[in-house]
């Protein structure tokens, strides 16, 4: 009886060992990976202001990019001065048909907070499963929201006019602009696939804003054009080569000879 004691009381010993170990191995790899991400957000966050910037430069000086905002700005002008924005607002404050979970559901899901939220949390993902792929990926969605977020406020802030509804810095539609930001940007990296849905959400999005007089008809094209430019333009500087999911990557020269051609690689 003592010895079928003592082995149970050894075996006892030896299971809250294990489970200390494995709560401490635990714990210490969470901690580590905390760690992790700590040190890449720092390291890119203390990057993002001249992210921004060279962005900006590399996206608003392109002659094609100007040229569409420059047509969109014309459009909207025009909208607002020659009254189809007034015409636009009557008819869907006579006609409109968002109430409730519908309406609510596309303010949060259009607005730049969710957008900013989503992105992180891919962002942090990507460095908790060290996949530096789609880390980067996500670097560049934010990178993409943080201008069209950026150059939106300082537009809101110069016109000052006032919403349908009578909420100010109407010019441009903050909400449209970031969703088709989101929505250019998996175009560029996913394809129609992705694109196309992504698109018909971000328009939906710019309806529910004329829909709910929270923006001008001027204020959704405007958006919708400048969230177009500046996410084809961020992710398609920063999008690798692939074929069939594999990155091409040109051939490095070795000492046998000149070689040309391309890698294509792929992480497992």
């Amino acid at each position: 009886m003592e010895t079928r004691c003592f082995n149970r009381y050894w075996v006892g010993v030896v299971c809250a060992g294990l489970i200390f170990t494995c709560g401490y191995a635990n714990q210490a790899a969470s901690q580590a990976e905390t760690g992790t991400l700590l040190k890449s957000a720092k390291t890119d966050f203390a990057h993002l202001p001249r992210n921004i910037i060279e962005d900006s430069k590399d996206t608003f000086t392109r002659r094609d990019n100007f040229a569409a905002l420059l047509i969109a700005g014309g459009a909207s002008a025009a909208m607002h001065n020659d009254g189809a924005d007034d015409r636009i607002a009557r008819h869907f404050e006579k006609h409109n048909t968002l109430h409730g979970f519908a309406d609510e559901s596309l303010n949060i899901v259009g607005g730049p907070a969710a957008h900013f939220s989503a992105t992180a949390l891919w962002y942090a993902l990507s460095v908790k499963s060290q996949d530096e792929f789609n880390k980067e990926r996500a670097w560049t969605m934010m990178r993409a929201l943080s201008v069209t977020g950026a150059v939106t406020v300082s537009l809101k802030a110069a016109r000052g006019n006032n919403s349908p509804n009578g909420s100010p810095w109407a010019w441009p539609s903050g909400h449209t602009s970031s969703s088709f930001t989101v929505a250019s940007v998996l175009d560029e990296f996913y394809g129609p696939r992705v694109g196309i849905p992504a698109y018909i959400l971000a328009s939906a999005v710019a309806y529910r804003m004329m829909d709910t007089g929270d923006h001008w008809g001027s204020d959704v094209v405007f958006g919708a054009t400048l969230g177009w430019v500046v996410g084809h333009s961020v992710a398609g500087k920063h999008k690798k080569l692939e074929l069939a999911g594999f990155e091409m990557v040109p051939c490095i020269p070795t000492c046998n000879g000149p070689v040309t051609g391309i890698n294509l690689v792929k992480l497992f």
